[in-house]
């Protein structure tokens, strides 16, 4: 008998996933608002709003949730809604089920760290962020933590790919980042994003343990500057502008991603490098050889 996944929130990362458990077997469910989105996916859908009782109880019983949801827009309200509203309402309604999910996956974020100074983070980390959107995302995985279906939060770093090329962009501008002080970035691949969420899974449909929490970032942290410098070399311009306060203000850290490791993950682009090659040739931003 198949086993059924249920993609809350599905989007880009959640298309993704659902198309390659699909591809390995399993009913995989899709829900979303606006089902529109998932036309030509190949996945089946469901309509849902997330903090709706009454359509969360129209959905299918599932043997994992995987949690995708992200806020409209950067305010308070919107994440509370997409977040720990969202969250506590699909727990309250799959919780007391006959059938209930063996594991619930919680897609968090590494914005929950308020580290500024380049300190090394890990899953034991102290995690008390100081503004709304950590703190908000935060508060979700403590209700997942402390509820009795089984949870894993999953806190991916800044998540790029096809689609999402902002600092490409601002490269090709001529702008980047100051090499001093040094500002730390940690990234994800957004196809290694699809992939530990189906590696963990994996694991637990396998049988295998799963943790409650995994920091998903790749295995090289790495100064902005640098990262920058790299792109600007590979896209032969010079840079012209140094940005004083790149992408909003962030935090400085340094993800460690060991635990991830350990698990059994290989990551496919390991280096910001790599990931960068594969955005910057399916893009088209590589200049035309002479």
């Amino acid at each position: 008998m198949k086993t059924t996944t249920l993609i809350l929130g599905c989007g880009d990362i959640g298309i993704g996933l659902g198309q390659r458990l699909q591809a390995a077997g399993q009913r995989v469910v899709g829900v979303r608002r606006n089902v529109a989105a998932l036309e030509g996916s190949g996945l089946e859908a469901a309509a849902a709003d997330l903090t709706d009782p009454a359509s969360l109880a129209a959905l299918p019983d599932a043997d994992v949730l995987v949690y995708v949801a992200s806020a409209d827009h950067f305010e308070e309200e919107a994440y509370r809604a997409a977040y720990p509203a969202g969250l506590k309402a699909v727990l309250d309604e799959f919780g007391p089920r006959k059938k209930a999910p063996r594991r619930v996956v919680f897609v968090s974020s590494t914005s929950v760290y308020p580290q500024q100074t380049g300190e090394e983070v890990d899953e034991a980390s102290p995690a008390e962020p100081t503004g709304f959107a950590g703190a908000l995302i935060r508060e979700a995985e403590q209700a997942l933590f402390d509820h009795a279906l089984p949870g894993t939060a999953v806190r991916f770093s800044g998540i790029y790919g096809p689609g999402r090329d902002r600092l490409i962009r601002q490269v090709s501008e001529g702008r980047i980042a100051p090499e001093s002080p040094a500002m730390y970035t940690n990234r994800i691949h957004r196809d290694d994003c699809v992939g530990v969420l189906a590696h963990l899974i994996e694991r637990e449909l396998g049988g295998e343990p799963v943790d409650d929490l995994y920091l998903a970032s790749d295995c090289e942290p790495a100064p902005l500057h640098e990262v920058m410098s790299w792109l600007a070399k590979q896209l032969k311009v010079e840079a012209t502008e140094i940005i004083q306060s790149p992408l909003r203000r962030r935090a400085s850290k340094r993800c460690n991603n060991a635990r991830l490791l350990a698990s059994g993950y290989a990551f496919r682009y390991p280096s910001y490098r790599e990931g960068y090659l594969q955005v910057l040739r399916e893009g088209g931003f590589l200049p035309e050889k002479a």
